[in-house]
């Protein structure tokens, strides 16, 4: 069975990049090709990348003539888009629609052979998959930077959720890349 990887940028104080807090900046003034080239090596390891439909017409006119070293990677995987308002998804090849239950579309793909499932993309999509408990390991990508204002990563929850720490892994830069996956799991 796959596991669904939540995979995401946040500033130091738990900050995404969604709103104009300034974190998209500190995100492209990294230059640390080792960094780049763990981020292009885990994006190849992904079976697809699943996302919300925000996120998908916000960078689907990005990719497809982009340059950046993960843009191969970002053409090549298939995407899952869940939506139910989207009817296509033309303008960015190996693109898939899905508009059913979020859980139950979210079994479907598990439950298929192949790589694990990365999700990424905006706080509303990665609040759906937290609170849906759907989430098999978070790859936090801590970046040397404090905002002081944004949307949080996680959501507000009815219990704390354990989670356990699976890697760490620290670049010249200042980033962090930091594995975790529920406790219970």
């Amino acid at each position: 069975m796959r596991k669904l990887i939540l995979g995401f940028y946040v500033s130091v104080d738990g900050k995404s990049a969604d709103a104009d807090n300034g974190i998209r900046d500190v995100m492209m003034a990294i230059d640390d090709s080792e960094q780049e080239e763990y981020f292009v090596d885990q994006l190849w390891e992904a079976g697809a990348f699943l996302m919300g439909r925000n996120t998908f017409q916000a960078i689907a006119g990005f990719w497809p003539t982009s340059d950046h070293p993960s843009a191969r990677a970002m053409n090549e995987i298939p995407k899952v888009v869940f939506s139910r308002t989207l009817t296509t998804a033309d303008e960015w090849g190996e693109t898939t629609i899905v508009s059913g239950d979020t859980a139950e579309e979210i079994a479907k793909l598990k439950a298929q052979p192949g790589k694990d499932l990365v999700a990424a993309g905006g706080t509303e999509f990665m609040h759906s998959l937290i609170k849906l408990g759907v989430v098999d390991e978070y790859r936090l990508w801590v970046l040397p930077a404090v905002t002081g204002r944004g949307a949080a990563l996680f959501p507000e929850l009815d219990e704390a959720v354990r989670l356990r720490l699976v890697k760490s892994t620290t670049f010249p830069s200042g980033v962090l890349e930091l594995r975790y996956a529920p406790a219970d799991k």
